[in-house]
């Protein structure tokens, strides 16, 4: 079994899983709305808890910051836990004005300057994208719940503080925010065939230089958390 995440077994890690970066926002999501939750890992501090939402079984799991974190994590829960629906619950920094803080963005697609993809020898570049299952889930969620998003292309980097106006040039191009983690999950879930969205809280503001504290990211955002339970269920 897997050396970063200790399960007992299969049957500890549900179908589908939320993913947050922070292990303190999986505790916070299992102690404030799963019922009757088990951690199952505390390997390496990545929290990761199992319990029911509505009576349906849910994870959630940390893991941790950029893509070869996410990458690990996401690769052992689909090929070893035989997780099938995956969603990240993350944060962002948004590139447009019309995009503010606290506003909830979707990755229909993620961009990313990794070279993440050189793992699966393709012949050219790769174009990571969200799931359209989960993508219609979460519309049918955002209708019932009334929680809005804005859906389009966001943008994976591999270093956090970077130099500069580099931001303009995705902004240019129509993406919405940057995150660090989104593409190396799509391509996992691509590769082997199951379902990923990441869906992100906007934390920061290249635009206005806004920025949320580390309590807020843990456990204020959390019309995103409701909407990627919402998912689960439906």
């Amino acid at each position: 079994m897997s050396t970063h995440i200790n399960a007992a077994n299969t049957g500890d890690i549900a179908e589908t899983i939320l993913l947050p970066g922070d292990p303190l926002r999986a505790k916070y999501i299992a102690e404030n709305y799963l019922s009757s939750p088990k951690l199952y890992n505390e390997i390496r501090g990545m929290l990761g808890y199992t319990g029911t939402y509505k009576g349906v079984p849910v994870s959630v799991q940390g893991t941790g910051m950029g893509m070869p974190s996410m990458g690990i994590y996401s690769w052992e829960l689909i090929t070893e836990y035989k997780v099938q629906n995956l969603i990240r619950i993350g944060t962002a920094g948004s590139f447009h004005e019309g995009i503010k803080i606290k506003d909830l963005v979707l990755g229909v697609a993620a961009s990313t300057d990794s070279n993440y993809s050189h793992a699966f020898h393709l012949p050219g570049t790769y174009a990571p994208c969200a799931s359209y299952e989960l993508l219609s889930k979460a519309r049918d969620a955002s209708e019932k719940l009334d929680i809005p998003f804005k859906a389009g292309n966001i943008v994976s980097c591999d270093v956090f503080y970077e130099f500069g106006d580099w931001w303009k040039k995705w902004a240019e191009m129509g993406v919405m925010a940057v995150e660090m983690e989104a593409a190396a999950l799509y391509m996992n879930a691509a590769y082997n065939r199951v379902n990923a969205l990441a869906m992100m809280t906007i934390s920061d503001h290249f635009v206005t230089g806004e920025r949320s504290t580390a309590e807020e990211r843990q456990q204020s955002f959390t019309q995103m958390m409701e909407l990627a339970l919402e998912m689960a269920v439906i």
